[in-house]
């Protein structure tokens, strides 16, 4: 839906799918009742997520206009989608093969051209699309700087592939299609400044001119292509977890250029561990009730002198004894719109903080709810899927207006 600072949807990797057939059930059943609770009066944006099974059968024409008539039928539209996780994303132990197959693959190459294609066709006129995806891959996958560093040009030459059909459809069709790359917790890319690094040493050094050449281009021209095709996908759960500065990291995306294609509005998990050993315990055990199989739920440890200790997933930091942190916070997508958890609370003053920086100077057209552990939650924290959704978006529609 259209709000006074872009376009608001919800990311519908909320929806257990791993199939077509499964995901368009999915949103047969919950899309009407949100959309009569949030938009009845206006067309309202879906933000898809596909696996790869379901763009494969998504891609045959019959398939597509199938859809194509439902969303005209619904009011609804398709102007984001999320191309992070391949693979099933419910029901089975995804971990850090969320990331597989990565950017250092033809696999994941393909996939998203492909995901691109299908968005070309849905993407309403006049409106920029973009997909977001990994942060080229996990960086535990690799030993070494030797191994990383030949990770980061392998990706990044794919990631270039990509950009090519981009710049090819929008030379025909007048589309902007943008990429937007998603830092995350023990990514390659973990961080704003790891994201910028990478954009300068290796997307522009490797891009500008491969650009320039094979389109006939300055190499002025070529590096304002890349910008226009390659953005960031600002997670704020990532970012909050990193205790990054936002102010910070949005100064220096514009000094330099480069822009967010999309907010995905987040939160995760966070308490304050300064009190004495019992109420640290009590603390330490709300945390553990959090521990489940399905996803990564990797602790950044923030110390008293500032810096952070990184665990990269949350039973390392039940286990460990001897760090003395201040404050934990934890990748588990909590509710946006819930603040207080018991002794936890989520970090939902992030959010509160990049809305008001996006109200006061838009930075992107695109925002994005993204809160998709529905099913693996705490019961105190669990409502149907419908209402939750609801929830989070009429927070965010409150928040920013």
């Amino acid at each position: 839906m259209r709000i006074n600072t872009g376009h608001l949807t919800y990311c519908t990797n909320i929806h257990a799918g791993k199939n077509w057939t499964e995901d368009f059930n999915a949103l047969k059943q919950h899309f009407p009742v949100i959309k009569q609770t949030i938009a009845p009066a206006q067309p309202l944006g879906l933000g898809l997520r596909l696996s790869n099974e379901a763009s494969l059968e998504l891609q045959n024409e019959e398939t597509l206009m199938e859809f194509k008539q439902w969303l005209k039928e619904n009011d609804a539209y398709v102007f984001t989608m999320n191309g992070f996780p391949y693979g099933d994303f419910h029901h089975a132990i995804v971990k850090e093969n969320v990331h597989a197959p990565d950017w250092t693959t033809f696999e994941r190459k393909a996939y998203t051209i492909r995901l691109f294609h299908i968005l070309k066709s849905l993407l309403p006129e006049g409106m920029d699309g973009g997909i977001s995806t990994s942060p080229l891959s996990y960086r535990h996958w690799f030993k070494g700087e030797i191994d990383l560093e030949a990770a980061k040009k392998t990706a990044t030459l794919n990631i270039l592939a990509v950009v090519r059909d981009l710049i090819t459809i929008s030379q025909e069709s007048g589309q902007l299609l943008h990429l937007d790359i998603e830092p995350e917790p023990d990514g390659i890319l973990e961080t704003g400044r790891e994201f910028i690094d990478w954009y300068e040493k290796y997307l522009l050094t490797l891009g500008t001119p491969l650009i320039a050449t094979e389109f006939k281009l300055s190499p002025e021209d070529a590096e304002l292509l890349l910008k226009k095709h390659v953005c960031l996908c600002y997670d704020v759960c990532h970012f909050a977890i990193g205790y990054e500065d936002h102010v910070a990291v949005l100064t220096e995306l514009e000094q330099k250029g480069i822009q967010v294609g999309k907010i995905q509005i987040s939160a995760a998990l966070k308490a304050d561990l300064r009190g004495n050993a019992a109420e640290q315990s009590a603390i330490k055990n709300s945390f553990a009730a959090f521990n489940e199989p399905t996803y990564l739920h990797q602790v950044v440890a923030l110390k008293e002198n500032g810096s952070l200790t990184r665990y990269p997933d949350l039973p390392q930091a039940l286990e460990d004894t001897e760090n003395e942190a201040i404050q934990w916070r934890s990748h588990f997508h909590v509710p946006i719109s819930v603040k207080e958890i018991g002794l936890l609370q989520s970090t939902q003053d992030d959010i509160t903080t990049l809305l008001e920086l996006q109200k006061n100077k838009p930075f992107t057209n695109h925002l994005e709810v993204e809160t998709y552990t529905w099913e693996v939650l705490p019961e105190q924290l669990k409502l149907p899927i419908a209402q939750s959704i609801s929830n989070e978006l009429s927070w965010v529609i409150d928040t920013l207006t």
